[in-house]
């Protein structure tokens, strides 16, 4: 297809055929800590190859681009959170990356109901750039309360006036985003949730609305169903996308060529 790249198999051996300094933004979600199987693609997972696919990923980035990293924590046979995620993280930024920003993503739902501490909710979304981000078209809400002036606290303890324009109905967004999912909300299209762990469309879209330009170039490294490939398509940008797993490729194939 025009302007997507869809290609099946192992991304770290087939991100080499990608040029250095060609992505504008990845959006992605890694597996981690064996909560899925993956149709038992999960095996090949571990730190260490994380590591060098960070690496790859870093290599290809853009100076000025973003990686939206969306990443959680399992627990250890301890009943511990793994801080995977924190792990991740700090690996990033070993290699070069800035950590632009640490947002939140809140679902509505909870795969792994607890009995002894309460309801996870959420996911990281690692905002991470090489350099400053070159493109920040940041989505915004409504105002809510924000129609008043008003102060916050500096450093020295001084109280200053707030930055933001007052008397607006709209405001720049906050960085914890609720996210409506399940069943038929987080895609309409019913054939992919044979995939068991989906992007919801919504943050796709807002990611790639923000941090990219119609006609660049977005990547998705664990491609599964394709949600950030619908929605680089639906949003007039240029999309490669790697998936290992043959029938999570053809749902994404199916989902982008639907779309195209």
């Amino acid at each position: 297809m025009d302007n997507i790249e869809l290609w099946r198999g192992d991304c770290l051996e087939l991100m080499k055929n990608i040029p250095d300094n060609s992505i504008d933004l990845t959006v992605t979600s890694p597996p981690y800590d064996n909560l899925r199987t993956y149709n038992g693609n999960i095996d090949q997972w571990c730190f260490e190859k994380f590591q060098e696919i960070a690496k790859e990923i870093y290599r290809v980035t853009k100076d000025g681009g973003v990686v939206v990293w969306v990443i959680g924590d399992g627990h250890d046979k301890n009943g511990s959170e793994t801080l995977t995620s924190f792990k991740q993280g700090l690996f990033f930024k070993e290699i070069g990356f800035n950590m632009h920003d640490t947002m939140i993503y809140q679902k509505n739902s909870y795969p792994f109901p607890p009995t002894n501490r309460y309801y996870q909710q959420f996911e990281y979304m690692f905002v991470l750039s090489k350099g400053k981000p070159l493109v920040h078209n940041l989505q915004r809400c409504e105002a809510q309360g924000r129609k008043r002036k008003s102060t916050y606290r500096q450093k020295d303890g001084t109280m200053k006036m707030t930055q933001y324009e007052t008397g607006h109905s709209t405001r720049i967004m906050d960085n914890v985003w609720l996210i409506d999912t399940g069943y038929m909300r987080t895609t309409k299209d019913k054939f992919a949730y044979k995939h068991p762990a989906m992007f919801p469309e919504e943050l796709c879209e807002r990611h790639i609305l923000t941090w990219s330009n119609e006609g660049d170039t977005v990547f998705d490294p664990f491609m599964g169903s394709g949600t950030t490939g619908k929605m680089a398509v639906l949003n007039n940008r240029k999309f490669i996308g790697i998936e290992l797993d043959e029938n999570y490729f053809e749902i994404a194939q199916n989902r982008i060529e639907k779309e195209k």
